[in-house]
């Protein structure tokens, strides 16, 4: 669905494609899940999903930190978020990243391997908090992707982390936990599962070493549902979940790290219909901009949940291209059939010049999408705060989105 305030500005865009971001919405979301989640649990945001830095400074009254994965990323994270603490995850860290990570002062390192450790222990000339990223078993599930639980180029595997330990002794490194982020797209009971197997290991761990390890992040990996717009992960089922493994394991400070399922619906990407046709008895709707703008529905295998947002001026002599009532496919401008972000799904009516507002796209979007194949123009991008179209409540009516199979 789209907001009001969303669609009202959509409507007035001048220059299309566009991302329009609601940074009122992000707000209230992200109050929400703060509230759902115990006290003690830190909430941490995944910079990946979404490093726009308005966004970023939207988002950080409601955080505790933000967790980054490039060298790239931690400096522009911390240049638009000064005061808020940075965990440096991700594998394949060099040791260029690492050096800088350490000038700027990053509070949390998740070490994905052996050679990670040496090379930080060698570099830091100062005590430097650690965690320990570990590849634990993961028991087969609907996740929308796996990281963990088999082969991965992702963290330690169990024994691996037992023969790092020796590799800590008389370094400035300090082993403070373990981290573990196994899947993606999982339900709320399926991830406090999750959190609870990996809150088990860690215990049985320090335990076993005598650590006196003090924190376990559990990572995120909420579902987005982008067949059904309207619905949301069950913050407060999993709030529940966690304050029971806080009891459960009181020694530990509990980190989680949304990033899809804090921003995502935050976001829309606006473009306007270019031609309408048939091929083979099936309606296309080609659009300016595409997948280079917005390849989520193209990583993700599905389809993108739309709005379609009418407009009436039509300043051509000849008769406007239209479906009415059937599927359709709402494809993009590039050169490969690829180029698809939605359909076929049924409309009412759809004409060359009306808008369509792609909903979900607050995540995952723009930032992994591959901008310049053919050198079209890059979209715009628009923030909207309190300041932006008073006649509006904060709590705004909605427009449907299409939820695409």
């Amino acid at each position: 669905m789209i907001t009001s305030r969303a669609a009202a500005r959509a409507a007035a865009l001048a220059a299309l494609p566009a991302y329009v971001y609601d940074l009122v919405a992000l707000d209230d979301h992200a109050r929400r899940v703060r509230q759902a989640l115990p006290g003690p649990v830190e909430l941490y945001y995944a910079a990946k999903a979404n490093p726009d830095p308005r966004l970023l400074r939207a988002l950080a009254p409601h955080l505790n930190g933000y967790e980054v994965s490039s060298g790239a990323e931690l400096a522009h994270v911390r240049q638009a978020v000064p005061a808020l603490p940075l965990a440096f995850g991700a594998p394949g860290k060099t040791e260029a990243e690492l050096r800088r990570a350490l000038e700027l002062g990053v509070e949390r390192f998740h070490l994905e391997s052996a050679h990670e450790l040496r090379m930080l222990a060698h570099l830091a000339d100062r005590p430097v908090d650690v965690l320990l990223r570990v590849n634990l078993p993961q028991p087969a599930s609907s996740a929308a992707l796996t990281m963990g639980g088999r082969p991965s180029p992702f963290g330690l595997d169990p024994g691996g982390a037992e023969r790092c330990l020796p590799l800590l002794d008389g370094t400035a490194l300090r082993l403070r936990g373990v981290h573990a982020h196994l899947a993606s797209g999982l339900d709320a009971d399926t991830l406090v599962a999750t959190a609870a197997r990996i809150a088990d290991w860690a215990a049985r761990f320090d335990t076993r070493h005598r650590l006196g390890l003090t924190e376990v992040n559990v990572g995120g990996g909420m579902a987005v549902d982008y067949r059904a717009p309207d619905s949301r992960f069950d913050w407060e089922r999993y709030g529940t979940g966690l304050a029971r493994l806080l009891r459960e394991h009181p020694r530990y400070t509990f980190r989680v790290e949304p990033g899809r399922a804090l921003s995502a619906y935050c976001g829309w990407y606006v473009t306007e219909v270019l031609d309408l046709k048939h091929s083979h008895g099936e309606a296309f709707a080609v659009l300016r901009g595409g997948t280079h703008h917005l390849r989520t529905p193209a990583a993700k295998g599905h389809s993108q949940p739309f709005t379609v947002l009418p407009r009436d001026e039509w300043p051509h002599p000849w008769p406007r291209p239209a479906v009415e009532g059937e599927p359709v496919t709402l494809a993009g401008q590039l050169c490969t059939p690829k180029d698809v972000l939605a359909g076929p799904a049924p409309v009412d009516v759809l004409r060359a010049g009306d808008l369509v507002a792609f909903a979900l796209a607050g995540a995952y979007a723009w930032n992994i999408s591959h901008h310049d194949f053919l050198m079209h123009p890059r979209p715009d991008f628009h923030h909207l705060d309190h300041s932006d179209h008073p006649e509006y409540p904060d709590r705004p009516d909605q427009f449907d989105a299409v939820a695409c199979q």
